[in-house]
Formats: C-alpha cells, structure tokens, sequence
C-alpha cells in the first residue's frame, strides 16, 4: 500500500486536513505547534464517479472502491533538518512515505497563530523545501565521501555512481530538489537506494477559508503558490478548505452536496486531492464488474495484464492465461458487455498488453 504524507509548518491545517480525507477524526486537530507528535495513518476511499455507472450495468448492489493510504505528519519548522522543533524525527516520518502533500497556509485569521507571525505561503514552501534539501544534501554528501574512497580503489559501480552524486549535489546545493535532476533509469536505480526527500513527488494544497472557496481562483495567495510551484518545482496545486472539510465529515452524502450547494462549489476540495495525489503516486484503476460486486483495482502506470491480474491474487498471475478487456467509455456506451462483445469492442488480451486507466477486465488463468 503506498502512503502520502501530509507534511507543512505548524498551525497550517494539517492534522484538520488529515481527518477530513480519512474521514475520522484521529489527529488532534489545535491552535498551538506540534500539537501533532506521532504520525496518524487512515486509509482514503480514491472518488471515482465511473464505479456508480458500472453498478448500474453490473446490477450489484456491492461496489468496492479504491484506497490508498495518508499519514498526518507533525509540523516542521525552519532547522529542522539540524535539529530544530522535532528535527530529524520527522524528517524520518517523510523519508518512509512515497508521496509528500505539502498543506500551505493561504487565509488570514488573527485567531489562528502563524508560526512565522505573518501570512507568507512562498515563504512557507521555502522554508519547508530548504529543509528537506539541507537534509538530502548531507547524506548525499556522506554517501559521496564513501563512494569517491572506492571509485580511488578502482570500485567499477562506485566509479559510475561518483558522477551521478557529484551532479545530484551541485543541484541540492544550489537550492533546487532532487526531482528536477535529469536521470537516465540507470542513473534513477543509483540515486533510489538513497530515499531522497526531495526526490519524492509532491503536490501543494492551498488551504483557504470557508467563504473563499467558491472563489479560491482569485485568492492572492493561491494565484502565488500555483505560479511558484509550477515555476520552480514543476508540481501541481490544489485547492482545499479543511474547515469546511472538517464540518462534512459528520453528514451523510446527500447533506454534504447540499451544504457545499449553498457554498457556491459542486466538490469537496478532497476529491480533487484525492484523485490527484493517487495520480501523483503513479497509479492507475482498472475494473471488474458483475452481479456478485463491482470493485476497482489499483496498479502502477505501465502495468501489463498479467501483473494487474496479480493484484487480485498471486495465482492470476502465476497461471496467467488471457484477459478479457473492454474499456470503460466503450462498455457505457454499449450497456452491457453482451452488447460491447456484438461490437467487437470486448477484446481478448495476451501477456504483453499494457492495462489503461478505466479498462473492465475479466481474467483466465490456470495454475
């Protein structure tokens, strides 16, 4: 299961952010720093609007949606990366997820303490990104003291590994993160090992209040991160307001989308950061669906059949023999894969293929 981790300064809306996504209400959620200690981990439903059409073809009354897991991770402060607030306990807690969702203050509210004392969300994101480089630095540092003694002795992979560190350090020393470093995948398997904070794919949510979030496209500060990132880190921004969040965890479905209705949004900001962080970790949904359950399945982009089919279970891929696929927008329009399989658009699929995003499949195997 691969994990996001919400990480951001203290007092931004990261532990309120993280109990609207998982929809409980496990991380203390106050208006101090480092009100949160120890992570908080809960498993997230991914929204996927495709999972209610194919019920309605199935005709099943069971649908079993995708999950992937977030991790509310204590605030960091400016030195952290030398010790400073909890320091290297949570950079700790970052190194171990596999997707980071930076939250970043973008309102004004006196009654809610600012770290820093004053509004500023680029300066933020530097302050958090400078630490996570300072830290990336050192143990690319280290690693290259160790590595440069062997490439002397005539080490073959210390020798090949050497540049790479030598071109990874000049780029972390000049303020930049790792992700931005052109690699080849022999060079990405090098710099791998290392669990570079900065090498992890990140997204920004841009946390506003609740009666901006109709209009969180005009905010300022919002306008400031989506530039920044976009410029200077090639990431995505989101918008989210975790007190508005926070107030749809307690009502039923029918009660949110009239409460987010009177707000003037058609969406809980969750969705869409929700969908984009499982995106964001590479990994894609395929389906089945029939009278006993419709249920999607998630896989890495670049899956081919038989791995996706080894997600259901080991044997599937083990005794892999075909799979029967049709893709999503083919079988809603058709209706039924009786109808789809009269179109020739219900295909049989060997080992080679590669699962796409939305594909309805059904495996043959034998073990």
């Amino acid at each position: 299961m691969l994990r996001a981790g919400i990480v951001g300064l203290p007092n931004v809306g990261k532990s309120t952010l993280f109990n609207a996504v998982t929809r409980t209400r496990k991380a203390e959620a106050a208006n101090y720093p480092f009100c949160t200690i120890d992570p908080n981990a809960g498993m997230v439903t991914v929204p996927d609007a495709r999972l209610a059409v194919l019920q309605k073809i199935a005709k099943t009354n069971v649908v079993i949606p995708a999950v992937i897991e977030f991790v509310d991770i204590a605030g960091l402060v400016k030195g952290a990366s030398q010790g400073e607030g909890l320091g290297n306990k949570f950079l700790t807690h970052i190194r171990e997820v596999d997707a980071i969702v930076q939250v970043v203050r973008c309102f004004e509210d006196a009654d809610i303490h600012h770290v820093a004392g004053k509004v500023d969300p680029v300066r933020d994101i530097e302050v958090i990104n400078t630490e996570l480089i300072l830290a990336d630095l050192d143990s690319v540092r280290k690693r290259r003291e160790r590595v440069s003694k062997d490439a002397k002795r005539g080490d073959k992979a210390a020798h090949a590994e050497e540049p790479v560190l030598a071109r990874l350090e000049e780029l972390l020393d000049s303020g930049k993160p790792a992700l931005l470093l052109p690699l080849t995948p022999e060079e990405k398997a090098i710099v791998t090992p290392l669990f570079l904070l900065t090498m992890k794919p990140t997204i920004f949510a841009c946390n506003v209040k609740d009666s901006e979030l109709a209009t969180a496209d005009d905010n300022p500060y919002v306008k400031q991160v989506r530039e920044y990132v976009s410029t200077h880190l090639a990431c995505e921004a989101v918008v989210i307001s975790a007190q508005i969040e926070s107030e749809l965890i307690d009502l039923s479905d029918e009660e949110a989308r009239e409460f987010l209705k009177d707000l003037g949004v058609a969406e809980s900001g969750t969705g869409a950061l929700i969908r984009a962080t499982y995106h964001l970790l590479g990994l894609r949904t395929y389906f089945t669906a029939g009278e006993k359950e419709v249920r999607a399945w998630t896989i890495h982009n670049g899956d081919t059949a038989p791995k996706a089919a080894g997600v259901i279970h080991s044997d599937f891929e083990r005794g892999f023999i075909k799979a029967e696929t049709v893709a999503y927008d083919d079988l809603v329009a058709c209706g039924s894969i009786a109808h789809a399989r009269e179109k020739g658009l219900y295909r049989m699929e060997g080992k080679e293929y590669v699962v796409q995003d939305g594909d309805v499949m059904l495996f043959k195997f034998n073990v």
